[in-house]
């Protein structure tokens, strides 16, 4: 490969939490209805080739994990459906969240889009982390850093805060 696509695409709605260290997008490749294999690899391509080592997905059911560990990503799945399990599989996500950053690892945190969910879970990591104090502070820097209002479904997510590990 040369050229200008050499070392792939950057994911739609790419976008640092923490330069370096922790970024969200939406799912390499495209969300379902637009879902492309070539797009993926181009975009897994990219991650690599920017130190990405490690990729966690809330996605309610998680495909192409050989895709991910072909391009020597690491990855694991929280599948994010809502419901009584909800806390507990954020707990999980988030512990895994602060341990991959402890670590170094360059984390890509990514749902079907870059949805209320997907901004609801970050907003939600930065309290259980203890990195923002409140939820409102929270969510005010989230709407920031992302430019745009977290709607119900993200706020839900962000009500729905496991205990800190702290």
């Amino acid at each position: 490969m040369k050229g200008r696509w050499a070392s792939g695409i950057e994911p739609r709605g790419f976008t640092w939490v923490y330069r370096g260290i922790l970024a969200v997008s939406e799912r390499p490749g495209g969300s379902t209805t637009v879902h492309r294999r070539v797009r993926r690899d181009e975009e897994l391509l990219w991650l690599a080739h920017q130190g990405f080592t490690r990729v966690i997905s809330i996605l309610p059911d998680m495909q192409n994990v050989t895709a991910y560990l072909e391009h020597g990503l690491d990855v694991r799945h929280y599948a994010l459906r809502g419901g009584p399990q909800q806390r507990e599989v954020l707990a999980s996500c988030y512990r895994d969240l602060a341990d991959s950053m402890a670590r170094n690892a360059t984390v890509l945190l990514h749902g079907d889009d870059v949805s209320d969910r997907l901004l609801g879970v970050v907003a939600g990591y930065l309290v259980w982390s203890g990195r923002v104090e409140t939820a409102p502070a929270s969510l005010a820097l989230v709407e920031r850093l992302f430019r745009r209002s977290v709607g119900p479904e993200g706020r839900t997510v962000l009500l729905d805060l496991p205990e800190s590990s702290s």
